[in-house]
């Protein structure tokens, strides 16, 4: 009696690893048994229930995915990359608001697989601003959504501008209100530099903040509660930074350029 597909997939690590090994083009026995690190007594008759279910097939000593193989893994990989994502730190993750992202990104959750939870120690929670110019090299742009405004943020921004870093800002409402009110001198000085752009989201921002340059992305989740944490996510992958610039990107076309304060 033949296995539904997804005990098939799921129900044997080994069975999953073949297909995934396989997505890649057909491969001999041998490699396969070295590179799982397994002898054929074990390997093959789980390779024998993938054909049964006609996701693998093989001639001479060599193993291939079907076409419905192909399909399936094809749709299974960004599956284990979404749960590779949130197995990072499940608790992190389930009691964090996430609904700032939009829906067609959190489809791509998946492009995170490679974040970690990073929780900073006291004296290190205003510091995560030196991973953007690690050995003195400072990044060609910098871009943040924030509803937060770095303790020391004149002093931060002014060095980014002094080095010619391009700094995209969008803000909260209430933190342009707070800017307004308590830091408008600074900020009028800012904005008369070419490199520094300024906006406002016109909706509701369920985010601490998030940015990233050329190799890093950091973002503050809020708790699911409102509350704040010290926490952040890192992350350094090509994949995670196309995704943070999409993300800024949906989140500009609902900003407005504030070009005085």
């Amino acid at each position: 009696m033949k296995k539904k597909l997804l005990d098939v997939l799921f129900l044997s690590e080994k069975r999953k690893l073949v297909l995934l090994l396989l997505r890649d083009g057909a491969k001999e026995t041998e490699y396969l048994l070295k590179s799982l690190d397994t002898t054929r007594q074990v390997l093959l008759p789980q390779i024998k229930i993938l054909e049964e279910h006609y996701l693998v097939d093989h001639y001479d000593d060599i193993y291939e995915l079907t076409t419905v193989g192909k399909v399936i893994v094809n749709d299974m990989v960004p599956l284990l990359d979404t749960l590779d994502t949130f197995d990072t730190d499940l608790d992190y993750w389930s009691n964090h608001e996430i609904d700032f992202v939009p829906s067609h990104l959190l489809k791509r959750m998946s492009e995170l697989k490679d974040c970690e939870i990073v929780s900073p120690s006291l004296t290190d929670l205003y510091s995560f601003h030196r991973l953007f110019h690690v050995n003195s090299k400072m990044p060609d742009s910098v871009y943040t959504v924030t509803a937060f405004l770095y303790p020391e943020f004149d002093s931060l921004f002014r060095e980014m501008l002094e080095n010619n870093v391009s700094s995209y800002f969008i803000f909260s409402h209430e933190l342009l209100d707070k800017i307004k009110t308590k830091h408008n001198e600074e900020f009028e000085n800012l904005l008369k530099d070419e490199n520094f752009k300024m906006y406002v989201y016109n909706k509701d921002m369920k985010i601490l903040f998030f940015t990233f340059d050329d190799t890093h992305l950091l973002m503050s989740l809020l708790r699911t509660n409102g509350e704040f944490d010290n926490k952040y996510i890192l992350c350094t992958s090509m994949d995670a930074l196309e995704w943070a610039k999409e993300l800024f990107e949906y989140y500009l076309k609902n900003s407005v350029q504030v070009k005085k304060i």
